[in-house]
């Protein structure tokens, strides 16, 4: 059955250095999505392929 998902959403100030920030902004731009969804999607992409520990 489709179910429709609401995720809670905060605001969250970080600091990156100016580099990174026009790189992904580049990006962001050139795929035509925000900012904020390609960090998101950068970070749940880089959590889900950790290398596991131990």
């Amino acid at each position: 059955m489709f179910e429709i998902k609401n995720q809670q959403k905060s605001n969250k100030t970080i600091r990156m250095p100016d580099e990174l920030i026009e790189k992904l902004q580049t990006l962001a731009d050139k795929n035509d999505i925000s900012f904020n969804q390609l960090v998101v999607q950068c970070c749940e992409y880089a959590l889900d392929n950790m290398l596991k520990e131990g």
